[in-house]
């Protein structure tokens, strides 16, 4: 096959350097995830077994911080479960050889059995003990576990919707939440394993009393036979990875080639162009490189338990040698070597059972150590509570010499900004530069340029989104920084061309935009009839109640023109005093447009200020104030007239002139074209 075939001299997919032919053909070599918890693999194969051992107190106690904040009534069910089914069995242990000891007696056998009847009974309630605490621990591991997902959860989304968005759009910490987001689910698995670990500890606990009790050579034998399986534990474990870490890209973008035969967007295009057999034989190469990955694990993992089992069947037999010698010697009874056997049995098996566990304990606390480094980097970058009250009646928003830059690494993807193009040197290309512009309120305002002018990053640092590097925002002198930001956006709303298509029904995707009151439907439906989107809404299957998801069952999509006048109600609906317009005829036919404008229109007659984000210049001819703008900087500002006829002619009638040139070289069918006009007054 294509998709698995590998030159002389080529590494396989699994190697660090060039990857499988599908992935230097599909994805420019070998797939790489950046991600911080894959750093992990380094800590957690240079940790010994001593290591992890003393690193598991508080790991566990962490584990029973988040526990007790989920449902401590569940922690204490499971935790007198473990104490208690460890202690039952330590008691069996002690049941069992007393019974040992009395059948084995030099007694007649029916007067045996008769003295051994109330330690078989002692064994069997020991038992019946174990069974319900151990199905009480098992209950309440079941209730804590999704309850510490929801704990652990709940607290990584409260505290990145906290964050200001420039921390959101930062490079190092958007990885952080990438890698803190497993954290939720480690945290989960934390109380199965914690789970586990107790009891494995508490087992191994009774079962080396019991065997110290009886006779103190007895434990080392005991660790003896367990050592080759824990170390083969450890060892397969850590195979088992860092193979899951090597290959992990590898098999997301297989299942990625696989999901794009499924989708509908790239649909028509797989077939019109006949990429499917090109996806299958790529996928299928994929998914044999990975195969073959998964068969060499598994040789290895048997080749460890092979030589593991040789080892622990030299332990047993110097075990089982060392106990025939204490029964030769009469050193020890027959019922004590019986009892023997079976606590190095169920102690041994403890003690494996505990060093995987901890080793999956281990694995697990990295993923949730992120979700804590999260907490403590989101509080760095968290959006200040209170301030000042924002003035209740401003009459200016004054831009005063702002310079803004993006965070590192992340090009300005609002406003187009290219990253290599944004790059000087080492220095990147400031978004905006000593920018000085007025907003007066009430008022139209345009905001106009070329792409990568800086005009979103204006109107996102007006909605305070952004803080300026230098400069400041003053709202009627005052700097936005001191103001109260919930009281600030309470004044903002917004319609950009990407705004957000919520999955949920025609009407709460309008009433969405005010989600501080319960849904006023008669508002609701004044504010699509506002954005012409009433009509749209009687088509749909269930009316307001549609749901625009195709996802789902029920669900019904709709055109980007509607979702267009959906946004533009949600934002009517929101009834700010400022009005952020992004593009918003982007998806509307050209009737559809001249609606919206005027729409527009209306609301800064009401007093509303809408500041007016547009490619195209022709549509701000009514706006009353227009800033243009490029590379960041104000070139030029005043009113249409102005900045079509100031000599000399500058960027807004440059850019005007090129726009217009496309429609007035067209001439309709049967319209008279310049010469046939200057041929007609000739004629004449």
């Amino acid at each position: 096959m294509k998709g698995s075939t590998k030159k002389r001299g080529d590494s396989g997919p699994g190697t660090e350097e060039g990857g499988s032919e599908s992935e230097r053909l599909l994805f420019g070599g070998r797939l790489l995830y950046a991600a911080r918890w894959a750093d992990h693999h380094n800590a957690f194969f240079e940790m010994s077994l001593w290591e992890m051992a003393l690193q598991l107190p508080r790991l566990v106690a962490f584990t029973v911080r988040l526990a007790w904040r989920a449902d401590h009534r569940a922690l204490w069910t499971v935790g007198a479960g473990e104490l208690v089914r460890g202690i039952s069995q330590a008691v069996g242990l002690i049941a069992v050889n007393s019974v040992l000891a009395t059948v084995l007696s030099g007694s007649a056998i029916g007067h045996r059995v008769q003295a051994a009847i109330p330690a078989m009974i002692g064994v069997a309630v020991t038992g019946v003990i174990g069974a319900l605490a151990t199905a009480a621990s098992t209950a309440g591991t079941g209730r804590l576990e999704p309850k510490v997902e929801r704990v652990a959860t709940e607290m990584y989304l409260t505290h990145v919707a906290k964050v200001e968005l420039a921390a959101i759009e930062d490079a190092g910490f958007n990885r952080l939440m990438d890698s803190a987001q497993y954290g939720a689910g480690a945290a989960r698995r934390m109380v199965n394993v914690c789970t586990g670990v107790v009891g494995s500890l508490v087992s191994f606990v009774a079962a080396a009393g019991v065997l110290t009790v009886l006779h103190p050579v007895l434990l080392p034998l005991l660790i003896l036979m367990t050592v080759p399986r824990s170390w083969a534990s450890l060892r397969n474990a850590r195979a088992r990875y860092a193979s899951y870490l090597r290959w992990m890209q590898h098999a997301r973008a297989g299942r990625l080639l696989a999901q794009t035969l499924m989708r509908t967007g790239p649909a028509p295009e797989i077939r019109v162009h006949d990429v499917g057999p090109f996806l299958l034989r790529h996928f299928r190469g994929m998914s044999e490189a990975s195969e073959a990955e998964q068969s060499r694990l598994a040789a290895s993992r048997a080749r460890v338990r092979l030589v593991a089992s040789a080892l622990t069947g030299l332990a047993a037999a110097l075990t089982y040698a060392c106990l025939g010698a204490l029964l030769a010697t009469g050193v020890m009874s027959l019922s004590i070597a019986g009892t023997a056997v079976l606590a190095i049995r169920s102690g041994g098996q403890s003690l494996t059972t505990l060093v995987l566990q901890v080793n999956n304990l281990y694995e697990e606390s990295n993923y949730v150590a992120d979700l804590e480094r999260l907490f403590v980097e989101a509080k760095k970058h968290t959006i200040p509570v209170g301030g000042a009250a924002v003035p209740d009646e401003v009459s200016l928003i004054r831009f005063e010499n702002v310079t803004f830059h993006y965070p590192a690494d992340e090009s300005d993807a609002a406003d187009g900004i290219d990253a290599h193009d944004a790059q000087q040197g080492t220095e990147k290309r400031p978004a905006l530069k000593g920018v000085t512009l007025d907003i007066p309120v009430g008022k139209i305002v345009a905001l106009v340029g070329e792409n990568g002018s800086g005009k979103t990053t204006v109107s996102k640092l007006l909605a305070g989104l952004y803080q300026p590097d230098t400069g400041a925002v003053r709202w009627d002198g005052v700097d936005a920084r001191t103001l109260d930001r919930t009281q600030l956006w309470a004044r903002i709303g917004m319609v950009s061309q990407d705004f957000h298509r919520w999955p949920f029904t025609c009407r709460m995707n309008i009433a969405v935009g005010r989600t501080d009151r319960p849904v006023d439907r008669a508002a609701v439906e004044e504010a699509a009839a506002y954005a012409g989107a009433d009509t749209m809404v009687e088509e749909l299957p269930r009316g307001w109640d549609t749901l625009l998801s195709k996802g789902y069952k029920g669900g019904h999509q709709i055109s980007g023109g509607q979702w267009q006048r959906l946004g533009i109600a949600r934002a009517r609906y929101r009834d700010a005093g400022i009005l952020i317009v992004d593009e918003p005829t982007s998806a509307l036919d050209a009737k559809a447009e001249l609606e919206v404008f005027d729409q527009i229109r209306k609301l800064a007659d009401s007093g509303q200020t809408v500041v007016l984000i547009t490619h195209r210049l022709a549509s701000v001819r009514h706006a009353d104030l227009i800033h243009v703008l490029d590379k960041g900087e104000l070139r030029e500002s005043g009113t249409f007239e102005e900045l079509l006829h100031r000599p000399p002619a500058g960027v807004f009638r440059e850019l005007y002139e090129m726009q217009r040139a496309q429609y007035h070289e067209v001439t309709l069918p049967g319209a008279r074209t310049p010469a046939d006009a200057a041929e007609g007054s000739r004629v004449r």
